[in-house]
């Protein structure tokens, strides 16, 4: 693998440029995730006889690499970020494939925590790679069109599930092999067809922790937060409360992939256009309500179509919080941006090593506990979000910075 400067990278063919690398990565990633993540409730109910209390502390276990994803400043001394990133890429394919192998409470933490090294080691260098290579000023628009990809990978790997599950009676362990096994290969693959692209800004290869970063860090702890109770209660609460089967799980993520596959360049465009404040508020407000009607699906009952629309509802919004990169790619000095990837990654996953497993117990005894807990947090996030600047830049964080926050 060649090193390559990223100045020079507009000279290669359009197939192997950083941004076709960037958009290869956002399809194997999903390819593997999204099927462990569409088969997890009904593999651990089915197989495995998971209960909410099971299910909490699988995903505790599944978070503690994201708690420690500060670890990826120690590796990059040693390791280039594009080489992580791959690596860890083949990690989590490895790691999906033998998912049915173990089908106990043990197993199934163990074969997690692997796959879950690698879905967040590389997410977090992935993010870092994206703000090192994207420009500026069309960050928003590309990191829409990211999103977009990312869902069609989705979007494959639910339409297979949902066409072959039932006609061709399909076992979770071949499911797990196939997925896993793709997303292995076609990193395989990216690791020998592209150079090594080279930022010309050399990366701190230190853990930085900058007053100026304040917002930025608890607008990625609130995140982390609010976004763990929807990942492991939203649609465990489909399959325990509403029965759905395999492919009835798979259609509803489907049918969300293709909402998001057309409305995430459009959030790229808007947040470009009205700014990280407005995107981000809009965001947090959509996401309160949301998360307060799920609460009332216990209290009254709407039915599975209503949990469905609300299911789909918070995914659109979850997409806004591409306005959170952005934000810092805005404020960041450009060596900064690798190891505050890392730390922000450890920050967001702060609370999802102790929520899913603590909220679990409540979930228990009452569900709509867990679901105004969300909401409250969506309403500290908006309160956080009002602090950002309408246009900001490294020296104007947040609308206090010029009295509180001076740039170090």
């Amino acid at each position: 693998m060649r090193i390559l400067p990223l100045s020079h990278a507009r000279d290669l063919p359009i197939w192997q440029r950083p941004e076709a690398l960037l958009m290869l990565m956002a399809v194997a990633m999903p390819i593997a995730f999204a099927t462990w993540s569409a088969l997890l409730n009904n593999f651990t109910v089915e197989v495995a006889g998971f209960d909410g209390k099971d299910i909490g502390w699988l995903h505790t276990v599944r978070e503690i690499p994201g708690f420690l994803a500060v670890g990826v400043i120690a590796i990059i001394i040693f390791v280039r970020e594009q080489v992580l990133a791959l690596v860890s890429l083949i990690l989590l394919g490895v790691a999906t494939a033998l998912t049915a192998q173990f089908p106990s409470l043990t197993g199934i933490l163990t074969i997690t925590m692997l796959s879950s090294i690698g879905y967040h080691y590389y997410e977090t260098v992935n993010q870092s790679l994206q703000l090192q290579w994207l420009p500026k000023d069309r960050a928003p628009r590309m990191l829409g069109v990211l999103l977009s990809i990312g869902a069609g990978g989705t979007l494959v790997a639910y339409g297979a599930i949902v066409l072959t599950w039932r006609a061709f009676d399909l076992s979770y362990d071949l499911v797990y092999w196939v997925s896993g096994g793709i997303t292995a290969v076609v990193a395989c693959v990216a690791f020998f067809a592209y150079p090594q692209f080279e930022s010309p800004h050399p990366q701190v290869k230190k853990m930085i922790l900058r007053r100026r970063y304040w917002l930025y860090y608890l607008l990625q702890f609130m995140s982390g937060a609010r976004r763990q109770i929807f990942i492991v209660f939203a649609g465990f609460m489909m399959v325990e409360r509403y029965g759905l089967s395999v492919d009835q799980m798979t259609l509803l993520f489907m049918s969300t992939l293709v909402v998001n596959m057309v409305t995430a360049p459009l959030v790229g465009r808007a947040v470009g256009r009205f700014g990280e404040r407005w995107a981000l508020i809009f965001e947090y407000t959509g996401l309160t309500i949301v998360f307060v009607l799920y609460a009332g699906l216990y209290v009254y009952d709407w039915g599975v179509v209503v949990a469905c629309g609300l299911f789909m509802m918070n995914n659109v919004f979850f997409s806004l919080a591409l306005a959170i990169k952005t934000y810092f790619q805005k404020i960041a000095s450009p060596g900064d941006i690798a190891p505050t990837a890392a730390v922000a990654f450890t920050i967001n996953h702060i609370a999802a090593v102790f929520l899913p497993a603590g909220l679990g117990y409540l979930w228990l005894t009452s569900p709509i506990s867990v679901y105004v807990a969300a909401a409250a947090m969506a309403l500290v996030s908006l309160g956080l979000s009002t602090l950002v600047p309408r246009h900001p830049v490294e020296g104007h964080e947040t609308i206090l910075a010029p009295a509180l926050a001076p740039a170090e």
